[in-house]
């Protein structure tokens, strides 16, 4: 037994690096969704916007034009 100790062996490590990697890229997507998401859900206690906010939209708009 104490002789299988002793030999050397090598060991072999294989990394594949192709079909991979666009994990990292997923991840950052799905995070900014979910904090959209949060900040739209909670937008009133955050203060972004309240049922006090008025929104005033004029009838018509007058817009002389000066052609020579």
């Amino acid at each position: 037994m104490a002789e299988d100790r002793d030999r050397d062996t090598e060991h072999t490590t294989i990394v594949e690096r192709d079909g991979g990697g666009g994990g990292g890229i997923l991840a950052v997507v799905v995070l900014v969704i979910i904090v959209l998401v949060l900040l739209w859900v909670f937008r009133e206690q955050l203060g972004f916007g309240n049922s006090a906010t008025n929104i005033n939209v004029p009838n018509s708009i007058d817009v002389n034009i000066n052609q020579s």
